[in-house]
């Protein structure tokens, strides 16, 4: 593939108004320096100097089905063509059509849809709808989470993101989630985890009061907060809590669902519904802005007389369910959701378990399809992280060496706080995800510098 270059533009113009006007996330303004990108295609992006880069991050882990599918693009061109756009009180052919494909694929009675612009919009209706229908106000979440950044989202979030807009009266409780790796039940087994882990957030609810719990929310797959999948049996134990003491339980989507971990939903994986379900980013590869909520029978039925108190201007936005209707159709059509199956167990996940063998900088590997973590240690023994949590500066240097390893090797890694996410588009090729893999290998001689064997 040959990098096609606008004519009409260049990078230092770009970067230029970019550091003039654009206000970044997540940042200290002064001290970044976004790459200006001229285009991508399918698993690459490149700079205005014609530098190719690997896109082993899909940007946010969203581009599930690549940069730029021409099935895609054609699709909001002739929704462009159609109708641009239309308040959500109508019914929209594209919208309804988006939202039947989305129901068909949620697990069990999830037929109703509520759209919204992404995923953490979509949390903020999740848990107003689990408020509403059970008249309680408290929401449990993990510590290793991240479920957004507005104001409800927040404060479920359990990484550090959370604490400069924590105001610890949000009606929110953190407990901690199965993770053997770095257990804190002090567990020796997936299933001492999983038992010990339930037995944990049982006694939290206890203690909370069961009465007052509105919901509990996981990542069905923790994504930015390290890719742990949950040992058998913990989800359906959360499903079983919840029904006990008739509490919501909201499985967030947002980064596992439509193809991440080889099926539609991740919940397919382990058998269980939810009562609510969020999503974003995959459902249209975040080609035009959406998210939603997955709404069962008895949430919806709550509001079938009963006004809900929600709404947003671009809620099923027409040039937003057109991506949605082509990107799920396209999946469809071209077995992405098998083929990131495939990837994860022949290729993604072999290939890992191999480079964990050759570096001393690797401690731990795990995922599913194309959604895997490279836990980066000082010490396999002591399991010491190559970084200290939520490390910067001077702290975060060997894990800033190692990301700029991967970029001079023509790599774009997924880097967050001791950790590589493997997270290439879902119709990634075997080719060019085994020469990701080469590169990662490679950069991860950076990584050894700084163990305790080095």
């Amino acid at each position: 593939m040959t990098p096609h270059l606008p004519a009409d533009a260049d990078g230092a113009t770009v970067k230029a108004a970019d550091r003039a006007h654009v206000f970044h996330s997540w940042s200290a303004q002064a001290l970044i320096d976004p790459l200006a990108v001229a285009g991508a295609e399918g698993s690459y992006f490149w700079d205005y100097d014609g530098r190719r880069y690997l896109d082993f991050s899909s940007q946010l882990v969203n581009t599930n089905i690549g940069h730029q599918h021409p099935k895609v693009v054609a699709a909001i061109q002739e929704q462009a063509g159609r109708l641009c756009t239309l308040a959500p009180g109508f019914a929209v052919d594209v919208r309804s059509e988006a939202a039947r494909l989305i129901a068909e694929r949620t697990p069990g009675d999830l037929d109703k849809v509520f759209f919204t612009n992404g995923g953490a919009e979509a949390v903020e209706n999740a848990v107003r709808m689990a408020r509403l229908h059970t008249g309680r106000q408290k929401v449990l979440s993990a510590y290793r989470s991240y479920h957004g950044a507005t104001a409800a989202a927040i404060n479920l979030t359990g990484d550090p993101r959370r604490w400069p807009s924590d105001t610890g009266s949000a009606g929110v409780v953190h407990f901690w989630g199965p993770f053997l790796y770095r257990s804190p039940f002090h567990a020796a087994t997936e299933a001492e985890e999983c038992e010990r882990a339930l037995a944990h957030l049982a006694d939290t609810i206890a203690f909370e009061g069961p009465a007052s719990i509105a919901a509990i929310i996981l990542e069905t797959v923790p994504g930015t907060a390290g890719i742990m999948v949950p040992p058998a049996g913990y989800l359906a134990g959360v499903r079983e809590l919840c029904d006990r003491y008739g509490i919501v339980f909201i499985l967030d989507e947002v980064m596992a669902g439509f193809g991440r971990t080889g099926r539609w939903f991740a919940a397919e994986h382990w058998g269980v519904t939810p009562d609510l379900i969020t999503f974003a980013k995959g459902v249209n590869s975040g080609y035009v802005p959406l998210g939603g909520v997955a709404i069962s029978a008895a949430i919806a039925e709550t509001f079938a007389t009963r006004p809900y108190p929600g709404g947003l201007t671009y809620s099923g936005h027409p040039l937003a369910c057109a991506a949605a209707v082509a990107t799920i159709r396209t999946m469809e059509e071209e077995d992405v959701v098998g083929h990131a199956a495939h990837l994860g167990r022949h290729v993604i996940g072999p290939a890992l378990a191999e480079i964990a063998e050759r570096h001393p900088s690797v401690g731990d590997v795990r995922g599913l399809g194309a959604f895997w973590a490279v836990e980066l240690v000082r010490d396999r023994e002591t399991r010491e992280p190559l970084v200290p949590y939520n490390a910067s500066g001077a702290d975060h240097a060997p894990m800033a060496e190692f990301a700029a390893a991967c970029k001079a090797s023509g790599l774009w890694p997924f880097v967050n706080m001791n950790r590589v996410h493997v997270v290439p588009p879902c119709t990634v090729t075997e080719a060019e995800a085994k020469e990701g893999l080469a590169l990662l290998d490679e950069a991860l001689t950076v990584a050894d510098r700084h163990t305790a064997s080095a």
